[in-house]
């Protein structure tokens, strides 16, 4: 009879998980922290129900190759190449930063160059399957802190590689920077030379597979391409974890995206969950009392340092305080990749075993720790903004109002994305004066070379709407991707203009009435926009289809 002490184990953790998961969405708490927390509860240090940890983490690691190429499937290339700004000067800023400000304070408590350095590395990395799997839930990807955090953590992945690569080099045990170099030349070269190759013939491969309309054999080719490129880049030293997110962003640019995003989600649902269930094991529950003053200091230096690091870079950029402190409390923990660099440095004792132990524990808080952080980002954001002060000393631009008359009867249109135009050409055809406002420095621009009276400012800000002449505005449209965002956006004009008409867009049902309180007049969600539209074209395709009478 077959051994199947690895089923039971699997029954153990999906049944606690669906008690511990259930009862903390109850109170409040995501299913990540639930996942991580059945982990602490199931493992060897916590009640002892599963102690082979390697089945589990096998499967997990399946999981994050299935959850980061579902994200690739949700961003595509083409998305991504908008985002060059937050990857290479977002995520080289942040890394630079929290890799040098890491390795000085390392230093400053005695730690060698080589190992101080190393420590950094661990602490620059963010979680890109909680981040990612927490942004997709809520929506928030397309968000101006979703996309400033996809970008940072696309680039902190690339670096992981040049990082496990330069472990025996700052160990002091062979390998020269001239190696390092020409080995990252390498994996770049086979990075390119993979992700060309798979962009002409992927799409070809489905596009066979299709027509041959046997739903098994795409869900295989599916997985085929998944695991397949994410497998052929691990040859060049990349993970497999980031070789599978690069394979999603090859599929995300044909057109049987959606189709592959439908047949992955039941299976990559269920092992992901497995991955942050095998994170929770890794913590020492026994140790934790014995090390909990030298883990929690630990953890305390890394959560606000990297907060006030992701901070200052989104103001570096130029970003809003808004989406800079909903950046840095998405990204202040340190992730699953620090787990892969500690596991290469395992026979170099870079960092001595009691460091490393609290360091681990100190990953493991963090990472569970990260949902919260995010829940409570949105509140971190709604004090700050009764602090005016601290807007006009952090704010990454000036308001920039200029304008030549005080405004009356006018419309102001808070958002110039795609809406906003469209709004704004209406509004110029109806001969009704208007302006538009927005944070996006580019994006006013882009304004004024249309032609639209546009200036940069936040909605959320008082000071904004008193020089834009909110009180004696005809109407506002609030057109902002970022739920939250708008309604602080909503609440700030309503206490402004009390008396103001407010339209506000809302990409869900769910939103319109969180909007509705905040005090909009009115609320147009995108969901409900694209059914009526369905609606209307399929009563057009059927009264074409009627005989004449």
């Amino acid at each position: 009879m077959p051994d199947i002490t690895f089923l039971q184990d699997l029954v153990i953790v999906f049944g606690v998980a669906v008690v511990v998961v259930g009862l903390l969405q109850r109170v409040g708490f995501p299913s990540i922290a639930g996942f991580i927390l059945t982990g602490v509860l199931v493992g060897p240090t916590g009640l002892g129900f599963v102690n082979d940890v390697h089945q589990v983490e096998v499967l997990a690691e399946v999981g994050v190759v299935l959850l980061l190429f579902g994200i690739g499937l949700e961003l595509s290339l083409d998305r991504l190449r908008h985002l060059w700004q937050a990857i290479v000067l977002g995520g080289g800023l942040q890394v630079a930063l929290t890799g040098t400000g890491t390795a000085g304070v390392a230093v400053w408590f005695g730690l060698a160059p080589g190992p101080a350095i190393f420590l950094g590395c661990i602490v620059a990395v963010s979680s890109t399957a909680v981040v990612l799997r927490a942004l997709s839930t809520s929506g928030e990807l397309d968000a101006p802190h979703g996309r400033l955090a996809v970008g940072i953590l696309v680039f902190q992945d690339l670096c992981v590689v040049p990082m496990m690569l330069a472990v025996p080099y700052l160990a002091g045990e062979g390998g020269t920077g001239g190696d390092i170099v020409v080995t990252v030349g390498t994996a770049l070269v086979v990075l390119v030379g993979v992700l060309l190759a798979a962009r002409r013939l992927v799409p070809r491969l489905l596009a066979v597979v299709a027509r041959t309309r046997e739903r098994e054999l795409f869900i295989l080719s599916v997985f085929l391409v998944c695991f397949g490129i994410a497998w052929a880049l691990s040859l060049a030293g990349i993970s497999l974890a980031l070789g599978a997110f690069l394979a999603g962003l090859v599929v995300a640019d044909s057109e049987f995206r959606h189709q592959a995003m439908s047949e992955l989600i039941p299976a990559r649902e269920v092992l992901a969950s497995l991955f942050f269930v095998s994170v929770g094991m890794l913590l020492d529950v026994a140790n934790i009392g014995a090390q909990l003053l030298a883990t929690l200091g630990l953890l305390g230096v890394i959560l606000v340092g990297k907060f006030a690091i992701i901070l200052g870079t989104a103001l570096l950029l130029r970003l809003p305080l808004r989406v800079g402190i909903l950046s840095a409390t998405t990204l202040c923990q340190i992730g699953e990749f620090s787990f892969v660099l500690l596991n290469a440095a395992s026979g170099f004792d870079l960092l001595g075993p009691a460091l490393t132990h609290n360091l681990l524990m100190a990953i493991v808080l963090s990472m569970l720790l990260t949902p919260l952080a995010m829940a409570f980002g949105p509140r971190l954001v709604g004090g700050a903004a009764y602090v005016p002060w601290l807007n006009r000393l952090l704010d990454a631009e000036p308001p920039g109002i200029e304008l030549p008359e005080p405004p009356s009867g006018h419309i102001i249109v808070a958002g110039y994305g795609l809406t906003g135009q469209r709004v704004c050409r209406a509004v110029r055809e109806a001969g009704l004066a208007y302006v538009a406002v927005d944070r996006n420095p580019d994006k006013v621009r882009a304004a004024h070379a249309a032609g639209d009276r546009a200036v940069l400012g936040d909605v959320a800000q008082q000071e904004v709407l008193e020089a834009l002449g909110c009180r004696q505005a005809r109407l506002v449209v609030v057109n902002i991707n970022d739920t939250s965002a708008a309604e602080s956006a909503v609440r700030t004009i309503r206490a402004t203009a009390p008396h103001v008409e407010v339209i506000a867009r809302a990409p869900y049902e769910m939103d319109m009435a969180a909007l509705r309180s905040a005090g909009a007049t009115e609320v147009i969600t995108a969901e409900a926009t694209a059914s009526a539209a369905i609606v209307a074209s399929c009563r057009s395709a059927l009264r074409a289809m009627q005989p004449p009478a």
